[in-house]
């Protein structure tokens, strides 16, 4: 194939953040799954007892990359939708282009903070950094449509 189609730079970042999401998935049950069993954690008993929620049974520390898993199906779907919006108007490469890689950056930084250490001051940081990014995006995208 030939170069690159003109405004499709967005999807890079784009891309990347599905794949990041898949990476967390990964992690999520790679910590998840041995704690259970470490646990002797029954899955169909958690699922039908309340008291059993694994956010009760299961360490904060293996809890946290699940919740981050959670919050990447959130905020960025947003993203997902405009960067899609934006390649098919033609307007993602340059500056818009340059918000996608500071999206993915910030939602990675995100990620990394609350499934590793969980400071809420530092992820409530990178998350309101990351939707300031989301909202000039939307913008931009309501730009090049209306």
């Amino acid at each position: 194939m030939g170069g690159e189609l003109i405004g499709m730079g967005i999807l890079k970042p784009m891309v990347l953040l599905a794949a990041w999401t898949m990476v967390v998935w990964l992690w999520m049950y790679a910590t998840r799954l041995p704690a259970m069993k470490a646990g002797g954690i029954d899955p169909d008993a958690a699922a039908r007892d309340p008291d059993q929620s694994l956010n009760r049974v299961l360490p904060p520390q293996v809890q946290w990359k699940a919740d981050n898993y959670n919050h990447l199906h959130e905020a960025p779907t947003v993203f997902y939708a405009v960067a899609i919006v934006i390649a098919l108007t033609g307007t993602g490469d340059g500056f818009n282009e340059w918000l996608g890689w500071a999206y993915l950056a910030l939602r990675v930084a995100h990620s990394l903070v609350q499934a590793v250490w969980n400071r809420v001051i530092v992820r409530f940081a990178f998350f309101t950094l990351s939707s300031l990014v989301l909202i000039a995006l939307v913008l931009h995208a309501a730009m090049a449509v209306f």
